[in-house]
């Protein structure tokens, strides 16, 4: 059977945790990751990985198909126990759903073994493989993971005297590609991590604490290591807090001492950053923050603007389960309409496949929502979603509400219209299977079959994202001192008031950076 994809998909989560002080540590590291990537399985379920360092400097590799929780019992993190180490979840968009492509790679280097894992893609890694290839090197895998650490091996210009210069490195690679990735890489027991220049992908930096205290204690005594992650929504699952994000183009290393800031990689001046803007709409988990605001806020705004722009009469504001709910919840409060769970979804189902019947088929879909008959029976009813990517499965929905005695079917969508692929680490179809580009509005509502259909502008998606109450002087206040936490090593230039921007190039088709170098 073939695999239906009706939704956008993230590629990957990385994680990664170092602890403090004296070695061998007492700090369960590996459960520590562990927990950091259960907290990201939205982010990929295919596979899952760990890669750990002991006092010996020897690395502990453990690798899998499927869930964390499937991956790594007790038993295997036993076995895993070191003073660091990084993690990854994939979900595959380059290279095959295969244990070969798993992360993290490791590679054996002049300096002794590396691990990298990373989420996103690279841009330009047609061009990057060919140069790897003609210096004689061979690639095993089509993971871009396998290609960094590739590049990561290539000699300095500068060379290197006693030891091995990272910073450099990381600076080299990131100058070569620059988008779109986070990575985390593992040497002996430092931690490396890096956000592309043009900060598309997500990165965070935390610290663990040994006890339950107000965000103002500064005191280092309580700090039992510190962590990397993708979102920060993994932290109040393992007593660690939010430092903040890893800049664009900034590299920071994690060491036993601490958190340093090595310095930044600068993308050329006339562009902006490009922070992608579908971690807001769908992708990251409603509790992470990021530019200073949760992600349930944005989508809730999202709601509010739709409401605004594509007012409705009805009874009921619903949403298809689960991460457009905020947007509902905004669209009912603007609209003045109560909101009711319409469908209830099961869980505990997988993806759904091609069947070979329309019986089947519409089947597939009841199997993960079921109709709340008394709250639909002769209502006039909202739905509310986050994206439609092929129509399938909001076809499916609107029949099931009709069936069951809705009166009327308004669909309303909390972004625009998805129009074009992703080359920066989102798994989007072409553009000929996006039903945005097969369709009119009023052909998508008829195929749809619903009263009227209406999607949220990108003025009123960008509108949504950078509110300009986004931060209020008490919220500025406790991000100021948690920056303070973090050493930093060079001093850096005062950051640019325009220093917002977003990547929304599947929806106009304006990349950020050239795709084909």
């Amino acid at each position: 059977m073939c695999e239906v994809e009706d939704r956008l998909h993230d590629e990957c989560g990385v994680f990664a945790c170092v602890s403090k002080g004296k070695r061998p540590t007492e700090l369960d590291v590996a459960n520590v990751i562990s927990l950091g990537l259960v907290g990201l399985q939205h982010r990929g379920q295919e596979s899952a990985g760990i890669v750990t360092c002991g006092d010996s400097d020897l690395f502990k590799v453990h690798k899998g198909m499927g869930l964390v929780s499937n991956v790594f019992n007790p038993h295997v993190l036993s076995q895993l126990n070191g003073n660091s180490g990084i993690g990854h979840t994939r979900y595959s968009t380059h290279g095959a759903s295969s244990i070969a492509n798993c992360q993290p790679f490791v590679v054996d280097t002049q300096h002794g073994y590396i691990a990298v894992a990373h989420n996103g893609e690279l841009v330009n890694k047609r061009k990057l493989r060919k140069q790897i290839l003609n210096r004689g090197v061979g690639l095993s895998t089509g993971s871009d993971s396998e290609l960094i650490t590739q590049l990561l091996c290539l000699p300095l210009d500068s060379g290197e005297e006693n030891q091995p210069n990272w910073t450099e490195r990381l600076t080299k690679l990131m100058t070569r590609t620059p988008a779109a990735y986070s990575l985390v890489m593992l040497h002996n027991d430092v931690v490396y991590a890096a956000r592309d220049p043009y900060g598309n992908r997500p990165l965070c930096v935390g610290r663990l604490v040994s006890q339950l205290h107000s965000n103002q204690v500064e005191d280092d005594s309580i700090v039992e290591g510190w962590v990397v992650s993708s979102e920060s929504c993994v932290f109040q699952s393992m007593g660690a807090e939010l430092i903040r994000e890893v800049k664009p183009g900034e590299i920071i290393r994690l060491n036993r001492h601490g958190v340093t800031s090595m310095g930044t990689v600068k993308r050329e001046e006339s562009r902006k950053p490009a922070f992608c803007v579908f971690e807001y709409v769908y992708f990251s988990r409603p509790d992470s923050i990021y530019e200073g605001q949760m992600v349930y806020s944005v989508r809730k705004r999202c709601g509010i603007q739709l409401a605004k722009e594509a007012p409705v009469s009805a009874d009921v504001i619903s949403t298809v389960p689960e991460s457009a709910t905020p947007s509902a919840f905004g669209f009912a409060q603007e609209s003045g309409i109560p909101y009711d769970e319409v469908l209830a979804k099961n869980r505990y189902i997988g993806r759904t496949f091609i069947q070979p019947s329309t019986r089947l088929r519409k089947l597939a879909v009841a199997k993960k929502f079921g109709v709340l008959v008394e709250n639909v029976r002769g209502k006039r009813i909202v739905v509310v979603d986050d994206s439609i990517v092929r129509g399938n499965t909001m076809s499916s929905i609107v029949r099931m509400l009709r069936d069951n005695g809705a009166k009327e079917v308004h669909v309303r969508i909390a972004s625009p219209p998805v129009r074009n692929p992703c080359y920066m680490g989102i798994n989007i179809p072409t553009r000929t299977e996006l039903l945005a580009n097969q369709m009119s509005l009023d052909e998508t509502r008829e195929f749809l079959d619903v009263d009227s259909l209406a999607y949220l502008s990108v003025e009123g998606l960008l509108k949504s994202v950078r509110p300009e109450s986004n931060v209020n002087p008490d919220k500025e206040k406790n991000v100021n001192l948690s920056l303070n936490r973090l050493k930093i090593v060079e001093s850096e230039e005062p950051t640019r008031k325009d220093e917002a921007g977003h990547c929304v190039a599947c929806l106009t088709g304006n990349y950020p950076v050239p795709l084909d170098w």
